[in-house]
């Protein structure tokens, strides 16, 4: 199977994933109540805008500098950020700096997001992408520096940020604060580490 194959069935399962993800929210719609957060059901779910996301620098980094804003998949659009984010830390910084530096945005998003699901009465706020970003610089620093490849991780994250397989679910369902923000993601990031890291094996060997 060559790479646009791979690519191909990858791109299918992601749709998949989002087909099923969006069909289950439908299914399952959940009253707003005074004792719970709200939802994407909730005819009062907030609107968080370009004034929201500007007025303190917690909600511009949860929004990803402002791609979380974003109409159409804002997850999505978060993960694109990373990238050129990734190309500048490659430029002006080691390997090993590299790490750290992700470490450290880990535990600003912890506060961050922490901070904007308490403002927006939502914990894991569709808006919120700085999860996305961090989580996926982890991929990237294990990703061979080719546009195939490159195509592969991104896709193979989303697919696992969607899909939320064991323990992924359970832990967002269960940890409604800025570190399970951090946290779902960063396991979808080692999901897609690890089949990347299989691949590559396969194919040298």
């Amino acid at each position: 199977m060559n790479n646009l194959n791979i690519l191909a069935v990858l791109a299918g399962a992601l749709r998949r994933c989002r087909s099923l993800a969006g069909k289950g929210h439908a299914a399952h719609p959940a009253p707003c109540t005074a004792s719970r957060q709200h939802t994407h059901n909730c005819p009062c779910y907030p609107f968080a805008g370009p004034k929201f996301v500007f007025s303190h620098p917690a909600h511009f980094l949860s929004f990803g500098f402002g791609s979380g804003l974003s109409p159409v998949a804002p997850g999505t659009a978060g993960t694109l950020v990373a990238f050129p984010l990734y190309w500048l830390m490659l430029h002006w910084l080691s390997g090993t700096a590299i790490l750290v530096v992700i470490l450290l945005m880990f535990a600003v998003g912890v506060w961050a997001c922490q901070y904007t699901g308490q403002a927006l009465g939502v914990a894991d706020y569709g808006g919120i992408v700085w999860d996305e970003i961090v989580a996926f610089l982890l991929v990237l620093c294990v990703t061979p520096p080719t546009l195939a490849w490159f195509a592969a991780a991104f896709l193979l994250f989303r697919l696992f940020d969607i899909w939320k397989p064991f323990p992924i679910r359970q832990f967002d369902e269960r940890l409604k604060n800025g570190f399970g923000v951090m946290l779902d993601d960063l396991l979808a990031a080692l999901y897609a580490v690890i089949v990347l890291k299989g691949a590559l094996w396969m194919i040298a060997n």
